[in-house]
């Protein structure tokens, strides 16, 4: 390192081994999911915390030179642990120094380092606009890195896309340790790193994006609806139209087992939760037209600016914007997560043998989100970027179960009932391919051979993922990295391979 680095910058400040005292200290300080920081855990050689995007070079060289794999971490909420973990001997090259953000309020656009979280990202805008936001997730901590480059969504999806949709430059290191932007690395590879996971064609050191409009003031409003209060019927009229509501207006349904406030006795609360781009005058007339079955009043509503919006979503006090600045989360837990999508709405006895797995023993933390789609994910085209899931999707899912248990047993037994959900899931949603979101990793999908990629087995999670764009991924791939030196668990394979 010393050899290959900038004499302008030390390297004595950023490499960490575990004779360093300081070693576990960073090497979980950006760890999200308690499932990979057991003793059996495979640790990485070297830590290295570049200072500047010059010393990435030596990094990748210096890997190359000793046979070792890099693990780009950004902000270390990989669902299965990949931008930290390897079954093959590692070197970690977290992001988290690279943080500079520089918003132009007059051209409506911000260049981001890749080791920023969407919180900072959002401070900054809101610091320099209160008519600018973002369409980007709803978790302060998650890093622009990876979710920039999985494609990213949030309350804005139906408005203004992906994040990804609105990136129009980027910095990156290829695998040979050049610094690459949009013009010197062609058309194919900077439609790869927008929503086909940037880790397996280079380092991303930083993105430039699209700022998008917001009003001055927007509505969010919250309303729960227990069984008793009718939720599955709401719950299944919200699929028939969430995908046809104005561009304007997001509603979630987020769906779990709570106790009922009548009698204590366990219930499933439907918790429909809303961004509205525009007044409360303007959103009730709205919601009378398109969705009275929820019976939205004024005194659900409250009116506030975008960014207190952001601060809501996280459920932060919106006064507390300096919130976004902080890049650990309080409650790191144990967690498994998978995705799907839906095309056809799941009928209420569908939804009632959902209701009917949530009251099982292992369901106490399990919690499921409905995204909507439709507005400008529906006029986007699948094959626009990578990421294909477009016109045809009424809404995504996402399954999540948290515990608190460490023995393996206890964690299995809370995988078993996921994946056993995950099955009954099977008639509701998308097939050929059973469609999957790339920044909710599941390796249970597939994953590649130890230290190798095969196209057949990759093609297994690969269409999921990507579905027709997983040729043209392959072939960005064996173009940009013909040595397969960016190798993961579930990276693009080569065309030969």
């Amino acid at each position: 390192m010393s050899l290959q680095s900038d004499n302008n910058f030390s390297i004595s400040n950023i490499i960490y081994t575990p004779n360093n005292t300081s070693y576990s200290s960073i090497l979980t300080f950006s760890i999200q999911n308690l499932r990979f920081t057991s003793d059996t855990t495979p640790r990485p050689l070297v830590i290295v915390t570049p200072m500047h995007e010059s010393q990435i070079r030596s990094v990748i060289y210096c890997a190359k030179e000793n046979g070792l794999q890099i693990r780009v971490r950004s902000g270390g909420h990989d669902y299965e642990g990949l931008s930290y973990t390897s079954e093959v001997p590692f070197v970690i090259l977290d992001l988290f120094n690279l943080r500079q953000i520089s918003v132009d309020v007059e051209n409506k656009t911000a260049w981001i380092q890749a080791g920023s979280t969407i919180g900072e990202l959002y401070y900054r805008i809101a610091e320099n606009s209160q008519t600018l936001g973002f369409p980007a997730g709803v978790c302060p901590t998650v890093g622009v890195g990876g979710h920039f480059s999985g494609g990213g969504y949030g309350a804005l999806l139906r408005k203004y896309g992906l994040a990804a949709d609105n990136i129009i430059d980027a910095r990156m290191a290829d695998v040979n340790g050049r610094i690459l932007d949009r013009n010197s690395m062609g058309k194919d590879l900077f439609w790869a790193i927008r929503g086909g996971g940037g880790a397996s064609f280079g380092v991303i050191v930083a993105w430039k994006i699209q700022l998008v409009d917001v009003p001055a003031k927007v509505t969010m409003f919250t309303i729960n609806k227990t069984l008793d209060q009718n939720a599955t019927n709401i719950v299944h009229r919200w699929q028939y139209v969430v995908h046809n509501l104005d561009k304007d207006l997001f509603i979630t349904v987020v769906m779990r087992r709570v106790n009922s406030s009548q009698d204590g006795e366990r219930t499933i609360q439907a918790s429909f939760i809303s961004l509205f781009l525009g007044g409360v005058d303007t959103l009730l007339p709205l919601m009378q037209r398109s969705f009275p079955e929820l019976g939205l009043q004024r005194k659900d509503c409250t009116e506030m600016s975008w960014i207190e919006s952001i601060l809501y979503w996280a459920g932060f006090p919106i006064e507390s914007r300096d919130v976004l600045l902080n890049r650990t989360q309080a409650n790191v837990r144990y967690f498994k997560s998978k995705s799907d999508y839906v095309q056809i709405p799941i009928s209420t006895n569908g939804l009632e043998g959902i209701w009917k797995l949530f009251f099982e023993d292992e369901a106490e933390e399990a919690v499921m989100y409905f995204i909507p789609y439709g507005g400008s994910m529906h006029e986007i085209s699948e094959s626009a970027l990578p990421f294909p899931h477009r016109a045809g999707n009424l809404y995504q899912i996402e399954y999540s179960l948290s515990w608190d248990e460490e023995e393996v047993e206890a964690s299995q037994n809370y995988i078993n009932w996921i994946r056993k959900l995950y099955r009954y899931m099977t008639p509701y949603v998308s097939r050929f391919p059973r469609a999957a979101y790339i920044n909710h990793r599941d390796l249970d999908i597939g994953v590649n051979d130890k230290g190798n990629t095969s196209y057949a087995k990759a093609s297994i999670w690969g269409i999921k993922y990507f579905k027709n764009n997983f040729n043209r991924l392959v072939q960005v791939k064996t173009n940009v990295d013909p040595s397969n030196f960016l190798w993961n668990e579930q990276s693009i394979p080569l065309l030969y391979s």
